[in-house]
């Protein structure tokens, strides 16, 4: 036990490292819009892709989506219906949206998860939900050692909805819905490192039409 709460005192000090010099570059970069500021520390990106690169990850999400996966322990099966497959992290289009978000946080692109398509069609939705990992489940093991926590979540959307598809922020009290090509960001941690409450959030059903998104998650060290 004592080696694990070890492990998890250095990740918490990362993070807090991380979290503080990320905010900072954030809340310098003119282009960035302050959406919550508060408990949950919610930022926006208008036309952060374009709509060439939107259309091209729509069809790289078709050629790879499969039924989500889940932390069953966490939400149960229901609780994430949608279709999601990552993309090829080698290839040269990915890699330089992920340059570019890498330095929009300033941070070494191994930090970030490979970037992941997710495609919502009518009736499709993700649960209210955290992206930080719950330290006390088996699953830890395993993130502990390849890469850590999750510090940041990065969402871009990448299309038009009809109808539903936002991404909602209950305790914040916060709505968010579909806009091509803007991006959506929230740190996962509080300033000392430890998971944050207030970043719950939910993709809601979609009524009419179908949404598709990427995000990708970067952790407090390298992941792997």
């Amino acid at each position: 036990m004592a080696k694990v709460a070890k492990i998890d005192e250095t990740n918490r000090k990362q993070l807090s490292a991380m979290n503080s010099a990320t905010l900072a570059r954030i809340r310098a970069d003119d282009s960035v819009q302050v959406l919550s500021d508060d408990g949950l520390q919610l930022f926006g990106i208008p036309d952060f892709f374009s709509a060439e690169e939107c259309e091209r990850l729509m069809e790289m999400i078709d050629m790879v989506a499969r039924p989500s996966p889940v932390f069953q322990v966490d939400y149960g099966r229901q609780a994430r219906t949608s279709f999601s497959g990552d993309l090829n992290h080698n290839d040269p289009f990915v890699r330089s949206l992920h340059r570019r978000m890498d330095d929009l946080l300033g941070v070494d692109e191994q930090f970030g998860e490979t970037l992941q398509g997710q495609r919502y069609e009518v009736g499709q939705e993700f649960k209210p939900h955290h992206d930080w990992f719950d330290t006390s489940q088996d699953y830890w093991k395993g993130d502990v050692a390849s890469g850590g926590q999750r510090a940041w979540t990065l969402m871009v959307y990448l299309n038009e909805v009809e109808e539903g598809g936002n991404t909602d922020f209950p305790k914040a009290n916060i709505s968010v819905p579909p806009q091509p090509g803007t991006l959506i960001m929230w740190s996962n941690v509080l300033a000392d490192g430890k998971p944050n409450m207030d970043t719950l959030h939910a993709g809601t059903p979609v009524v009419k039409g179908v949404k598709y998104v990427v995000t990708r998650w970067y952790r407090g060290r390298r992941w792997y």
